[in-house]
């Protein structure tokens, strides 16, 4: 039998279908490792299989598809270091299968369209993070998904975006404020072209969050427009923006991170990484480590993979503070 972790500790990762959520799932197996880290993800929680979504004309976006009593009870008994019979929900037939057993682990991340949806699941995250993709983005990484992976048409992908756009509005977008950190994803402001596939990305970091301090670029409080290009920084046009400041986001207090444009020479963000602070890295150079790591993976090349990574190291920062040891008290030495 495994020994049970002394204390679990349970991170969200919301937002809409390929989003890119996969992959950053990845990149924080690389900062837990594999056997640490259990995700689990929310869609076995549909109470209404395929068919009887489409009988009663909802979306698994809808809440009344979706076991939310079920989802509060279990993640609650993980985070207590019980297992759980998890269900699960089979996305090729579209059914619900036999569950499947569920030991705690150190690092429970709990991913999908609603983790920050219901205020009980909500209450027992010690860190969460949103995926915030714009329409245009988002539609042209559903195509690119949906039409190589399963096999769409350009037609069905679009209609199911927009079919999903009611609902989304309703149901996903607003978990957005709850996020202790949303990394949104933009077209670039550099060109004034449609077309672009350069990609402009902000890290918004909610302020006063326990066990978490938000990285900054040169100057803590400030507001910094920054162009790295020029000898330390290779780039083609139109080159790299980076931007840093204070802000409110959703009624919250905030600073933002931003970087517009992409890297030509993912070995020289070290130079990026050196103007920042507070990133939780354990040693120069690591950020860029990470990223190297995985140069195939989508968005390395821009701010996606670059906040990806420093998201994942502040987890990893908020993981040892709640699981240090408290100071011990001082015993008066009786005489």
């Amino acid at each position: 039998m495994t020994a049970q972790p002394d204390r679990v500790v349970l991170i969200g990762v919301a937002g809409d279908s390929g989003c890119g959520k996969s992959t950053f799932l990845r990149r924080l197996i690389d900062l837990f490792g594999e056997e640490f880290m259990t995700v689990i993800c929310l869609d076995d929680y549909h109470s209404l299989d395929r068919k009887q979504r489409k009988e009663q004309g909802v979306t698994a976006l809808n809440p009344k598809a979706n076991n939310f009593d079920l989802m509060y009870e279990q993640i609650k008994a993980l985070k207590n270091g019980q297992a759980i019979d998890k269900p699960i929900y089979n996305h090729e037939t579209g059914a619900i299968d036999p569950p499947e057993r569920i030991e705690p682990n150190k690092v429970i991340v709990i991913e999908g369209l609603h983790p920050l949806y219901d205020e009980r699941v909500r209450s027992l995250l010690d860190f969460s993070v949103y995926l915030d993709i714009s329409d245009e983005v988002k539609i042209n990484w559903k195509i690119q998904r949906d039409m190589a992976e399963r096999g769409h048409s350009y037609e069905d992908v679009l209609f199911a975006i927009n079919s999903r756009k009611p609902d989304f509005s309703a149901y996903i977008d607003p978990q957005r404020q709850y996020a202790d950190v949303v990394i949104q994803v933009l077209p670039t402001q550099l060109l004034d072209d449609k077309e672009s596939k350069l990609l402009r990305v902000r890290m918004i970091q909610k302020e006063g969050i326990p066990n978490f301090e938000t990285s900054y670029l040169f100057d803590e409080g400030s507001t910094i427009d920054w162009r790295p290009c020029g000898r330390k920084l290779t780039c083609t046009y139109p080159g790299i923006k980076m931007y840093y400041g204070p802000d409110n986001f959703m009624g919250n207090e905030v600073s933002i991170l931003e970087v517009d444009g992409q890297f030509d020479n993912l070995e020289e963000t070290i130079y990026i990484e050196s103007h920042l602070s507070k990133t939780g890295t354990k040693y120069y150079g690591e950020m860029t480590e990470l990223l190297l790591q995985h140069k195939d993976y989508p968005g390395s090349n821009n701010g996606t993979g670059l906040f990806q990574v420093l998201v994942g190291l502040k987890m990893r920062e908020v993981y040892e503070r709640l699981i240090a040891p408290a100071p011990a008290d001082k015993v008066t030495a009786q005489v």
